[in-house]
């Protein structure tokens, strides 16, 4: 419990920039293409490493891929991915920012084909969010059917870093999913 008395989710309890992500954004259902980006692009570099450590540089991410801007990162020469290389606010991971590239020319084109990426993403569901209200740490999956399902069509749709672990957290973060502990106010 905090000093507000609310009861939330435990992982969520390190610190003040984890409580607000919990409580503002993560599992609210996201129906906006460049929040959804961004997300894919902030997952795409967490993998292998801690949610806390991607929040604590998410503004320099936002600086260094111009806004999460699709339609620019697709546009990525080498030089611009030898930049962010010796970018110290960011991951420098070439296979994660050639990943990024890569994914924003798929995005754009899910957006071509489906009119936004939030109708290709939710259709998934039927629009509709999938409740898990887990009451302690054994309730927890790393993935399921519908990430399986979300992984495969993105890998066919020239998407990668999109495993089914890190698309499970992602439809999480997104609010497809929503796995707030049976506690939790937020629930």
């Amino acid at each position: 419990m905090e000093a507000d008395d609310k009861k939330r989710c435990h992982w969520c309890l390190k610190d003040q920039l984890y409580r607000d992500y919990h409580d503002f954004e993560w599992g609210e259902p996201a129906h906006d293409d460049p929040h959804l980006f961004e997300h894919l692009v902030l997952e795409t570099f967490q993998a292998g490493l801690s949610w806390h450590t991607i929040l604590k540089r998410r503004e320099q991410f936002r600086m260094a891929f111009d806004g999460f801007e699709p339609s620019i990162i697709a546009g990525y020469d080498e030089n611009r991915q030898n930049e962010l290389m010796q970018n110290e606010g960011i991951i420098r991971n070439r296979a994660k920012i050639k990943a990024t590239v890569g994914n924003a020319k798929a995005f754009l084109l899910v957006q071509k084909e489906w009119g936004s990426f939030d109708n290709y993403l939710w259709h998934f569901t039927d629009n509709k969010i999938i409740t898990k209200r887990p009451s302690g740490m054994g309730d927890y999956v790393a993935q399921n059917e519908l990430s399986v399902l979300v992984s495969k069509d993105m890998k066919k749709r020239g998407f990668s870093f999109v495993g089914p672990v890190g698309i499970y957290a992602y439809l999480q973060a997104v609010g497809v999913i929503n796995e707030h502990m049976s506690y939790c106010f937020k629930g």
